[in-house]
C-alpha cells in the first residue's frame, strides 16, 4: 500500500509560517535543495491546500527563468509534471497536472491507496496534514527544521490533542544547522 507522508520545512518552535504570514526563513542553501530534489522522486502524487499550491505555482513556469540555477532546474524539471490533487473551496480551476479534489482528503487518499503504484502520497499544508491526520491517514512525518524561532504562526503539527506515538526512522543535520527528522506512525 502507498505511504502517505506529510513533509514541510517548520521553526524550531514548531511553525511553518510565521505570524505575519512570511516563512522567507525557509529558503534552503544548495545542500537542503539537493536533498529536497532527492526526496521528491520518492512522490507519485502530491496533495496540497490551496495556499500551498498557490505558493508553488511558481515552479510551473520556473523552467523559463534565466536565472535559476542547475539545481532550481533540476526541481522544475521533476515538479512540473508530477501529479497534483488541490483541496479547495474558493479555486474554480488548477493549471499544470493538478486537479481539483472532488472528495474529503481521507476519500482522496483511500483512493489513491488503492491504485497500483508504489510511489508516495505526499501531503503538504497544515489544514490538509491536520485533517488526514486526524482520520490516521499518515504513515510519516517528515520535518525539515530550520534553526529559528518565529513565535506563532500556523502549526506544523495539528493542535487536536490526539496522542500520536512515532518511530525514529532517519535524522540528518546539515552544515546550515537544518536538521531533517523523519517519523514513521507507529501501528
Amino acid at each position: 500500500m502507498r505511504k502517505v507522508t506529510y513533509s514541510m520545512s517548520v521553526s524550531l518552535d514548531g511553525y511553518i509560517v510565521g505570524p505575519d504570514g512570511s516563512f522567507d526563513w525557509t529558503v534552503p542553501d544548495e545542500e537542503v535543495f539537493r536533498f529536497w530534489i532527492d526526496e521528491i522522486q520518492e512522490v507519485g502524487v502530491h496533495l496540497l491546500g490551496r495556499r500551498l499550491y498557490e505558493t508553488m505555482l511558481y515552479w510551473e513556469t520556473a523552467d523559463q527563468d534565466p536565472s535559476l540555477n542547475d539545481a532550481e532546474l533540476e526541481w522544475a524539471a521533476l515538479w512540473k509534471p508530477l501529479p497534483k490533487v488541490v483541496f479547495s473551496t474558493t479555486l474554480s480551476a488548477v493549471q499544470g497536472h493538478a486537479r481539483l479534489a472532488s472528495d474529503s482528503p481521507a476519500e482522496e487518499i483511500k483512493r489513491l491507496r488503492a491504485e497500483p503504484a508504489e510511489s508516495d502520497i505526499a501531503i503538504g499544508g497544515a489544514r490538509l496534514a491536520a485533517e488526514a491526520a486526524a482520520s490516521g491517514l499518515i504513515d510519516e512525518y517528515r520535518a525539515m527544521v530550520y534553526p529559528v524561532l518565529v513565535g506563532g504562526g500556523i502549526p506544523f503539527f495539528p493542535r487536536d490533542e490526539r496522542r500520536v506515538d512515532l518511530e525514529l526512522v532517519e535524522t540528518r543535520t546539515f552544515d546550515s544547522g537544518v536538521v531533517y527528522l523523519r517519523h514513521r506512525v507507529a501501528r
